[in-house]
């Protein structure tokens, strides 16, 4: 990731040379020694700016100035500010992930974060295809690649094997061929904090892969593919955006579902494998959740769908 200029506080304050000197060396901590994705570390960094700007705006000077009276305001003020709660409460983690490093780093001599609250999430639910309406994407795709173009066999190998595995759409593109064992129906992954996992798939991914590799990739791939599993039109590794293209264009056919990210299929594999009576630390592994509580999301939404179909069927209900 490219290294950011460190910005002025709002009001044209410029920062303190400590907050500026922080902000660096925070940045290499989170790609150098948490191994985070370019995408959480530009999250966290954005935070940590929000708060620099808010500190030096109220006249902080220094890091030591970064106090719990500081946290507690400057959340205060987003919340003023109508920001949603998750977003304040990702702020908050964010602060107490920086204020932990920097006593660390010895930066400052206590932390002010240790007592700091941030408001709790709000649970929603993930949308989740019901069964049905993943058949009717499947037959839609069966469709679309049974006359053998390159691009209608890589859109269903690719979300057979997203629906198959549960595996993050990142996890997806950055595939390459070797990463699948198709003996063993295994597809090797690496997820978040470069963490590697093997994920099985079934009869149905494994034939749409053995239909792209044998009869689509060929006629996408360039000198420039390398050994990506998954290429765009033009032969290069597939990015996240088109995958998302590819969704969105499935989803809407589909009519009445609110989904519209790839990362519903990643939801429906959670819920239908714990429909289906999977143990909820194996679809734990399967998603690469460090937590198990991350998991657990998914234990409800299976619980929602029995009382909605309890309620539907049950004549007493």
């Amino acid at each position: 990731m490219k290294a950011r200029e460190t910005p002025e506080a709002a009001s044209g304050r410029p920062w303190p040379d400590s907050f500026s000197l922080a902000f660096s060396r925070f940045e290499k901590y989170l790609t150098a020694e948490r191994a985070h994705s370019d995408h959480t570390t530009r999250a966290y960094l954005a935070d940590l700016q929000q708060l620099f700007n808010f500190a030096a705006d109220n006249s902080i000077t220094d890091l030591g100035g970064l106090s719990l009276l500081t946290l507690r305001a400057w959340l205060g003020s987003m919340n003023a500010d109508g920001l949603a709660r998750s977003s304040i409460a990702r702020r908050a983690a964010a602060a107490r992930m920086f204020t932990a490093w920097a006593l660390r780093e010895e930066l400052i001599g206590s932390d002010p974060a240790v007592r700091l609250q941030a408001p709790k999430r709000q649970r929603t639910l993930p949308h989740v295809l019901q069964r049905r309406q993943v058949e009717q994407l499947f037959s839609t795709l069966a469709a679309e690649a049974a006359e053998g173009q390159p691009v209608p066999l890589r859109d269903r190998a690719l979300i057979e094997l997203l629906y198959a595995t549960g595996i993050r759409v990142g996890e997806l593109s950055g595939l390459d061929i070797d990463d699948l064992d198709q003996d063993r129906r295994l597809v090797r992954v690496l997820g978040k904090g470069n963490k590697e996992r093997a994920v099985p798939y079934g009869v149905p991914a494994a034939t749409a892969l053995d239909d792209w590799l044998r009869r689509g990739r060929g006629a996408l791939a360039t000198d420039a593919s390398g050994p990506a599993l998954f290429l765009g039109r033009r032969g290069k590794r597939i990015d996240q955006r088109q995958v998302r293209d590819v969704s969105a264009r499935l989803f809407a056919g589909l009519g009445d579902t609110a989904a519209t990210s790839p990362h519903a299929l990643r939801h429906s594999t959670a819920t239908h494998l714990l429909d289906g009576g999977a143990d909820l630390r194996a679809v734990q592994e399967i998603l690469g959740h460090e937590s198990l509580a991350t998991t657990q999301i998914y234990t409800h939404v299976s619980v929602d769908r029995l009382r909605a179909s309890y309620k539907q069927a049950h004549p007493r209900a």
